[in-house]
């Protein structure tokens, strides 16, 4: 007859059997259950932030020859959002990519414009990857401001933004109604922000999913470390939606209606909110302000499956129908945001802390450890994280 402790002692082994069993035999439990995957969920409970933790050893790459020490990588794919004109910035921000990172990771490449590819731009950007690349073109209604505005109200709005010295607040840009697609802002006409398009890195993985950078077409956008690691791959197996690397506060004479109608769409469709969100962030009084804080989207991966759901999709909506993104100057950096903020639980958004990233003016410079894991060449006193106007504070607070 078994006696108490050997039972005990059988049913443990069959417990930790039938887990390994399943480890290997069902891929999406395997990583339920991983150590990384548990302690990014018990993370946020820490009272720091979960980026804190760095990224798991297992994820790094040291040979340069597999996806990935698991020997897997995300389905993904680039989308890069460029006229022809935008060739020369393509092309400085593609090599920096590939060489940082992608040559050892190897994911295509998709370009998108209102107009074909010239052939030069097709030939130079083909000569700097070994990846697939493929090229397509934007439906025009995608591209350009929607019949609905009122122009002569928008233009109107304009100069009187140019009077009152607001910045760019003479150039016409239009939100894009493709529910994410490139969430949540193209430029109008023949001009935009940053004096062309912007450039946008968009990377899809499983199913709808997508996890992108979204970079500036400026020629001053530099990459300071190796990144020896697939973010995909963690923002995946974290359940994490979204990331950056620079926060900052917007410009208050440029959305000086937002938060009102964020308030109202609050207001009429409060189960959307979710539960555990970063309202924090974004609002130092439980949402009844906004502190315009917002994540610089110059750089920002996401989760197309969070862009492309009912509550996100809804609350775009409801943006688009106020014309704020053509009567004021409501951007994509404070709406993806503020999306973010409300519709994803804190932890799933992630602070890339090891990722060294310029847009002119600003600067995140790896700090310690990861400056030298990451043979990073940008000067760690040069780093915009906790300077007066930056967010990262707040962010950090929130944990």
């Amino acid at each position: 007859m078994m006696t108490p402790m050997r039972y005990i002692l059988l049913v443990l082994g069959i417990i930790i059997s039938l887990h390994f069993i399943l480890s290997f035999s069902h891929e999406d439990y395997g990583r339920a259950t991983s150590l990384s995957s548990i302690k990014s969920q018990i993370a946020g409970s820490k009272g720091y932030p979960p980026y804190k933790d760095g990224i798991p050893e297992e994820y790094y790459q040291s040979n340069g020859t597999i996806p990935s020490p698991q020997g897997r990588k995300a389905n993904a794919t680039f989308v890069l959002l460029a006229r022809n004109s935008d060739l020369n910035g393509i092309a400085m921000s593609m090599k920096q990519m590939e060489d940082r990172f992608n040559k050892k990771f190897q994911y295509p490449y998709v370009f998108l414009n209102e107009e074909p590819f010239s052939e030069e731009f097709k030939s130079r950007v083909s000569e700097l990857t070994d990846a697939p690349i493929q090229f397509g073109l934007i439906p025009h209604d995608h591209w350009y401001q929607p019949d609905w505005v009122d122009e002569e109200k928008a233009s109107a709005a304009r100069a009187d933004m140019v009077r009152n010295q607001v910045i760019y607040g003479g150039i016409a840009i239009c939100a894009d109604t493709t529910q994410g697609s490139f969430t949540a802002m193209s430029f109008c006409k023949t001009t935009s922000i940053t004096g062309g398009l912007s450039t946008h890195y968009h990377i899809y993985f499983k199913g709808d999913r997508i996890t992108y950078f979204a970079l500036r077409r400026r020629p001053d956008v530099t990459f300071f470390c190796d990144l020896d690691y697939d973010p995909f791959l963690i923002m995946e197996d974290q359940k994490k939606v979204y990331g950056f690397t620079v926060s900052l506060y917007e410009y208050p004479a440029t959305i000086p209606t937002l938060w009102e109608t964020v308030r109202e769409f609050i207001d009429a469709n409060p189960d959307l909110v979710e539960e555990g969100n970063a309202m924090n962030f974004i609002s130092d009084d439980g949402g009844n302000n906004y502190n315009r804080c917002h994540f610089w989207s110059n750089f920002e991966i996401g989760d197309l499956d969070f862009w492309r759901d009912v509550p996100y999709t809804k609350f775009f909506e409801f943006l688009d129908s106020k014309g704020g993104f053509y009567y004021e100057r409501w951007g994509d950096a404070p709406v993806h945001s503020i999306g973010a903020a409300l519709f994803a639980k804190k932890e799933q958004i992630h602070f890339f802390s090891d990722i060294g990233y310029r847009h002119n003016p600003f600067q995140h410079c790896p700090q310690g450890d990861a400056h030298k894991k990451g043979k990073c060449w940008c000067n760690p006193n040069d780093n915009f994280d906790y300077e007066g106007y930056s967010c990262l504070n707040r962010y950090d607070k929130m944990f």
